[in-house]
């Protein structure tokens, strides 16, 4: 750690983890629902408990990409963090926007638009939210001392998501209009702009666990974000199958939906290049682990599953069956989950002082992941 300002992203973690175990807390009642064992039911109902576990995963997740904003950009830019106080107070606001949707969903307060369930009033608070935190982190980079590429594309892959949530936020009294926005904030967040927060993180990981010299990897980052371009955006389209959307995007989807899996591909290639090409064996061994195992996780998850029923005669028999639910959770555990516990895996041990990483627990929790 280089500036006593990135310990704010300690509180992003912690949070972090406390909403992925609340996450999983609800996966698991829903299991024993779908198995007869509902006893829940009368004070969970399954919509909730579902709504609940899949906003929890959203958030955990842009909790944790902003933890590692927070830590990434005063290195990268080469100054302390611009407005600490107010990133703490922007860490306030979220978790309050996030008690509030969850205790909204048990009583019955939500949209019911799966990703998109929070109350439209919370729509502005996440959005105030939202703004105050590209502020704090825009202007630690504009008045830093430095630009980098890593840094940079963090950036604008942030600014990105934030400005993708807008579309979802416009009300529509047409399904099919709505389900046509909804997809340009679920699939180009998850198969669009995070993935440059993905590859951000790991390049800034992979420059801090190997030792490879950062214009090598950086020229990495720059395929990937060009993959993640030429794919991620028209392949939207394998989402506009059968919402009643024109029948040229059956076409333009399986086309580059077929693309795809090139972007995770890049990203497992990367990963595994940069370990094997690294100068030194880092310490702290279990990030390194996370970092090569998101690659090579994504790729398979999102990458090859995803594919498996991503064109349109496949995926008329299998839109909605358990290979999308396959899909989804190993895409989103393989891509966004590891890397941003790759990233707790490497900072909190300077956060905090305790070199955690060196005991078996930690090289256990990876392996039986």
């Amino acid at each position: 750690m280089t500036y006593s300002t990135q310990k704010v992203s300690y509180l992003f973690f912690a949070t972090c983890m406390l909403l992925f175990s609340l996450q999983i807390v609800y996966g698991f009642i829903m299991a024993f629902a779908h198995m007869g064992y509902d006893g829940l039911h009368d004070w969970i109902p399954f919509n909730a408990a579902r709504a609940t576990h899949t906003n929890l995963l959203v958030v955990w997740l842009l909790t944790g990409f902003m933890g590692a904003a927070y830590y990434i950009i005063p290195e990268e830019s080469g100054r302390e963090l611009w407005q600490p106080r107010l990133a703490v107070a922007q860490w306030a606001a979220l978790v309050l926007v996030g008690v509030v949707a969850v205790v909204g969903f048990h009583l019955n307060w939500w949209e019911g638009r799966k990703f998109l369930e929070i109350p439209r009033p919370l729509d502005f608070l996440v959005v105030a939210d939202v703004l105050l935190f590209l502020l704090i982190v825009g202007m630690t980079t504009f008045q830093g001392k430095r630009y980098t590429t890593t840094g940079l594309v963090l950036l604008v892959g942030l600014v990105s998501a934030a400005l993708l949530y807008l579309p979802g936020m416009i009300w529509f009294d047409s399904q099919v209009l709505d389900s046509y926005f909804r997809w340009w904030v679920v699939h180009l967040w998850v198969e669009g702009v995070w993935e440059l927060i993905m590859g951000a993180i790991m390049s800034y990981l992979l420059i801090k666990l190997t030792g490879v010299d950062r214009e090598v990897i950086e020229k990495w980052l720059y395929v990937i974000v060009g993959l993640t371009f030429v794919s991620g955006i028209l392949g939207t389209g394998h989402h506009y199958y059968w919402i009643g959307a024109p029948e040229y995007w059956l076409v333009v989807g399986g086309v580059f939906s077929a693309l795809e899996p090139l972007a995770f591909f890049g990203m497992a290639l990367y990963g595994v290049a940069m370990a094997r090409r690294g100068g030194k064996t880092p310490d702290n061994r279990v990030a390194l682990y996370w970092t090569v195992g998101c690659g090579l996780m994504s790729f398979l998850g999102a990458g090859l599953l995803g594919f498996a029923h991503t064109l349109p005669q496949t995926n008329i028999w299998t839109h909605g069956t358990l290979v999308t639910a396959m899909h989804g959770h190993l895409a989103f555990w393989g891509a966004y989950a590891m890397v941003v516990l790759a990233f707790i895996s490497y900072a909190l041990p300077q956060l905090t002082g305790r070199a955690r990483y060196k005991s078996a627990l930690g090289q256990w929790a990876f392996w039986t992941s």
